[in-house]
């Protein structure tokens, strides 16, 4: 069975930086897309980053590229997402999400979330000014 476990959410203040935490059991992460999203309440879920763990490939969201960054370690199963320079609006619940079936070649992956299959509990990010 598939779990997926977040952490590292906090409450920080603008112009800090936090690291946030994924890590899958039950399945290998390599050659694989995974992603984080966001969402308030009220509002719509939002892709923010998605990676191709088999290769260089990396997708941003307008309002978080080049203040967000995210990484995988294959051998620890483990995805993060590295944000710095965070501002209030970017607080909100981030999930992070994997798509599990193997891509073998360089891949482009999506802010779709109806293309990822196994999704982490949340966990909470609050900005203040």
């Amino acid at each position: 069975q598939v779990k997926v476990v977040q952490s590292g959410g906090d409450s920080v203040q603008a112009g800090g930086s936090l690291t946030l935490s994924c890590v899958v059991s039950g399945h290998p992460i390599n050659h694989t897309c995974m992603a984080w999203f966001r969402q308030t309440p009220g509002k719509e879920r939002e892709g923010v980053a998605a990676i191709y763990t088999g290769g260089l490939a990396r997708r941003f969201s307008d309002s978080v590229k080049g203040r967000l960054s995210i990484s995988a370690d294959v051998a620890k199963n483990t995805m993060y997402l590295h944000m710095r320079l965070l501002k209030p609006e970017d607080t909100a619940m981030y999930y992070c999400a994997a798509d599990l079936p193997p891509r073998y070649s360089e891949t482009f992956c999506t802010l779709l979330g109806h293309e990822y299959r196994a999704w982490g509990q949340g966990t909470q990010v609050t900005v203040s000014s």
